[in-house]
């Protein structure tokens, strides 16, 4: 019988560039991502202002899932990276990284994100509210 899967979910001050990267890369963000722009996902990194993180429950630590926003811990929270390694997709992950960004920002705070067209049933079965009245200037690059 297989070993149930542990994860520690955590806020972070930051991760390295790399971690990042990779978890990216693994969720199928990474095609919509800079991936190839290690400045660019430095200053992502850098600017965020809330990093929670899943990691295994092991020696190594690995990344597994990462939820990176910019918030005022106030008002609003903005949730621009929800992203979980296609290998530790279906364990809840998404859904635990969901949770506690919630908990960490509370819960005077709503969480907005744009989703990918792919994520949209997961998120409102996480249920998060579509918002038919959203607008935004798309980046040029």
């Amino acid at each position: 019988m297989a070993e149930p899967i542990h994860i520690v979910y955590a806020r972070e001050a930051t991760i390295e560039v790399a971690e990042f990267r990779q978890v990216l890369e693994r969720s199928g963000l990474g095609t919509i991502r800079p991936v190839a722009d290690e400045p660019r996902l430095q200053a992502m990194l850098s600017a965020a202002n809330l990093i929670v993180t899943a990691r295994l429950d092991r020696a190594d630590a690995t990344l597994v899932g990462v939820a990176r926003c910019v918030t005022d811990f106030s008002w609003c929270c903005y949730l621009s990276e929800l992203a979980v390694s296609a290998s530790a997709q279906g364990l809840g992950i998404g859904k635990g990284l969901l949770d506690e960004v919630r908990r960490q920002v509370g819960p005077s705070v709503s969480v907005i994100l744009a989703s990918v067209p792919d994520a949209v049933g997961f998120y409102e079965r996480a249920g998060m509210a579509r918002m038919p009245d959203t607008f935004w200037y798309k980046r040029e690059h």
